[in-house]
């Protein structure tokens, strides 16, 4: 298998390791919009290594970890197909597992949604291809799409494609590290990758939304919106506002899409900002409640009874747990 560390000097566009967990979140979480993700060791053994080679249109990417790793997170403006070499990964959106992936049948991570991710001692490759750029390489090459490029991973890709789409990945590397980022070599390889990735699995249409509802991208607006202004009072009718929704509309969106309602949805991230805070914090008496006002939880027994029921514990458990 090719390797993104390789024997040859090449110039990387991201280079992250280290041995401290709460040093893995605050390197990693950005890079994927990462919520209230959570770090520990499995063993006194604890390292992480994350690298990228291309540019901002296509990179190949390789995440490695010795530990435990959970969160919330979602791709950005990238595709981004993965796979591990080895250990244990778990995905899931809105309760639905998503099957590990191997080499053999790498796997689009979910597009334009927040997911769930799990994972444990493992090595991972993630290849991130920016979703304007996979569009002009359609058109280029008249594969009709609708904009939304939703991908039916529901199809297993054939041996043929798999292969086309690792030898895409081999030669990318190979004209990075020969003749770096401006050459046109890479040029062409990147769109080689674009290519094989629009081969690998089926484009499917999206489901038509039923009347007074929203498109995914106004649902993804609301969803932004509740991340960006987490502290700040919310209400349906804020969050209808954001998406160009009635509250009714928005609703219907958010199960659709999202399996839960548009408040539910903010105490979830509210929830695991606060738990996020904590697992980082000194224990002190008071700063449980401080932290949970701040995140808008202002009936501290609720509050309390509702984490318990989230995280197996009680917050001023979570303050007390070591973290290291």
């Amino acid at each position: 298998m090719y390797d993104l560390l390789g024997q040859r000097p090449v110039e990387p566009m991201i280079a992250l390791s280290g041995r401290d967990p709460q040093g893995a979140v605050r390197e990693l979480a950005p890079l994927y919009s990462g919520v209230g993700w959570y770090c520990r060791p499995v063993d006194e053994q604890f390292w992480f290594k994350y690298v990228a080679v291309g540019d901002d249109l296509v990179s190949l990417r390789r995440l490695q970890m010795h530990g435990f790793l959970s969160g919330t997170a979602s791709t950005g403006e990238d595709i981004v197909v993965h796979w591990l070499e080895h250990g244990r990964g778990r995905v899931t959106v809105g309760g639905d597992r998503i099957p590990s992936q191997s080499a053999a049948t790498p796997t689009v991570l979910p597009v334009g949604r927040q997911f769930r991710i799990e994972y444990e001692d493992w090595d991972q490759r993630l290849i991130h291809v920016r979703h304007d750029f996979l569009l002009d390489v359609a058109a280029e090459d008249d594969v009709a799409v609708d904009g939304a490029l939703i991908f039916d991973t529901s199809v297993a890709p054939s041996s043929h494609d798999v292969g086309r789409w690792h030898q895409s990945l081999r030669r990318a590397v190979e004209a990075f590290r020969s003749d770096g980022p401006q050459s046109v070599s890479w040029l062409a390889a990147r769109r080689d990758v674009a290519r094989a990735l629009l081969q690998l699995y089926p484009l499917r249409e999206a489901t038509p939304a039923p009347v007074g509802s929203s498109a995914d991208g106004r649902v993804a607006a609301a969803v932004r919106y509740v991340h960006a202004h987490a502290k700040e009072p919310l209400t349906v009718v804020d969050l209808a506002r954001v998406a160009g929704l009635s509250v009714r509309g928005l609703q219907e969106a958010f199960r659709r899409e999202v399996q839960t309602t548009p408040l539910a949805y903010v105490r979830e991230v509210r929830l695991e900002m606060v738990r996020s805070e904590l697992q980082a914090a000194a224990p002190r008496d008071e700063v449980v409640a401080t932290i949970a006002r701040r995140w808008g939880f202002s009936h501290f027994g609720r509050f309390a009874s509702t984490y318990r029921a989230r995280y197996g514990e009680y917050p001023h458990e979570t303050l007390r747990l070591p973290h290291t």
